[in-house]
């Protein structure tokens, strides 16, 4: 980190006492650009002041008059682009659990602290910390319409990328993930969260899926004419499986690229099935006879999980990512994650672990024998034409990261 002296920081507390020692600590690190405040309201009004809003806020929970949530709630509404330190005396579930409302806010959580605050572990979270230049209004997301949308299936603008999943005992390559992107003419790269809702709102899903479908079927055809043996999946929204012929078109689709259903999963998103599961059950259950593969999505962020395991014939079984990266910190992470695992095998469905970030969520995969990893950490989504040289490159890593079977797997 450079030029500490220059980042702006806000410290919020109603305890005086509590924002000099802050303060003291934070001044050792090289900090000196501090605000501190002992209110909510007076905080919020500085934050609109000639000198703008602060690149960091370190934000006490527990306040009277305003809290520390409730002042959250204000910077969502003045859109602060900044990053937050969350402290409190509060137990680790409670301090989770306010994390975890920021981060849906948007808003950037660098970690959070138990009071008394230790200089370790507040040098710990700003280390490596890099703030924007200056601290701004956070940028809303284009906007894009339904015409937009329909234009960018019909002109070719939807690209597929692929995410690899490998074999959490030895590190083999076994799939792809099937991520759509916009190439936008203007606007350059555009992810899905910004168009798929729009397409799903407007009858245009059946339409997006067809062109990833059959541009991911195509895919998967090269590489195992070229002798990658991969499973391709592919994303199935809920309103595909609103029409009974879906099932055929799937079908059909595959025979004509000269591709085996058995090469191909379907993941449906565990949170998107619906309530009256007839239609979406028999198309699903049809396509299992087929012998394509399906798998649960984002398992455990849903309403109705175990309903939806019993009831459909599920392969695989997908932990979200909420429940896998940093698991091996987090009790209450842990024990949902151990309890996916154990449903997974109990039921003989393969668990993949989702939101592999670093090397701590690998080891502790492989401590706990999960089948199959996927995120950051093993790779990127990425162009159809540079999996064969990350294929390279990961079989060097995977030397190191597979040192040896682990016990009761084999190689």
């Amino acid at each position: 980190m450079t030029n500490n002296f220059a980042v702006k920081i806000m410290l919020l507390d109603d305890e005086p006492f509590m924002l000099k020692l802050i303060g003291r600590q934070l001044e050792n690190l090289g900090f000196t650009a501090l605000s501190p405040y002992t209110s909510g309201a007076a905080a919020l009004d500085a934050l609109a002041g000639p000198s703008g809003p602060p690149e960091l806020i370190l934000l006490d929970l527990n306040m009277p008059e305003m809290d520390g949530i409730e002042f959250v709630r204000h910077l969502v509404e003045r859109h602060y682009a900044g990053s937050l330190v969350l402290i409190s005396g509060e137990d680790e579930r409670m301090l989770q659990a306010s994390t975890k409302l920021v981060q849906a806010h948007k808003i950037k959580v660098l970690g959070h602290l138990r009071k008394p605050v230790s200089p370790t572990a507040l040098a710990a979270l700003l280390e490596g910390w890099a703030p924007a230049a200056t601290a701004r209004l956070r940028t809303a997301k284009a906007a894009y319409d339904v015409e937009a949308v329909r234009a960018a299936i019909n002109n070719g603008e939807l690209v597929n990328y692929y995410q690899p999943k490998v074999a959490v005992a030895d590190g083999r390559v076994v799939g792809v993930e099937t991520l759509v992107r916009w190439r936008h003419p203007v606007d350059g790269m555009v992810f899905p969260d910004q168009f798929i809702g729009v397409a799903e709102a407007h009858g245009l899903i059946d339409d997006l899926t067809r062109v990833v479908l059959r541009a991911a079927l195509a895919q998967a055809r090269v590489w195992r004419d070229a002798g990658l043996a991969l499973h391709v999946a592919i994303n199935v929204s809920m309103d595909n499986l609103a029409a009974l012929g879906f099932a055929d078109f799937v079908a059909a689709e595959a025979l004509a690229a000269g591709v085996s259903p058995t090469e191909i999963v379907l993941e449906v998103t565990e949170s998107r099935l619906m309530a009256d599961l007839r239609v979406p059950l028999e198309i699903l259950t049809r396509l299992r006879l087929k012998r394509f593969r399906l798998s649960i999505d984002d398992f455990g962020t849903g309403h109705s999980s175990l309903a939806q395991l019993r009831d459909i014939p599920f392969d695989e079984l997908k932990i979200d990512q909420g429940f896998v990266h940093r698991a091996w910190h987090n009790e209450t992470l842990r024990a949902i994650f151990d309890a996916s695992l154990g449903l997974a095998r109990q039921l003989n469905m393969e668990a993949i672990a989702e939101g592999v970030e670093d090397q701590a969520d690998w080891d502790f995969l492989r401590s706990t024998r999960c089948d199959l990893a996927q995120g950051y950490f093993i790779a990127r989504p990425m162009p159809a034409a540079e999996l064969p040289g990350w294929i390279a490159s990961w079989q060097a890593r995977r030397r190191d990261l597979v040192p040896a079977p682990a016990e009761g797997w084999t190689e």
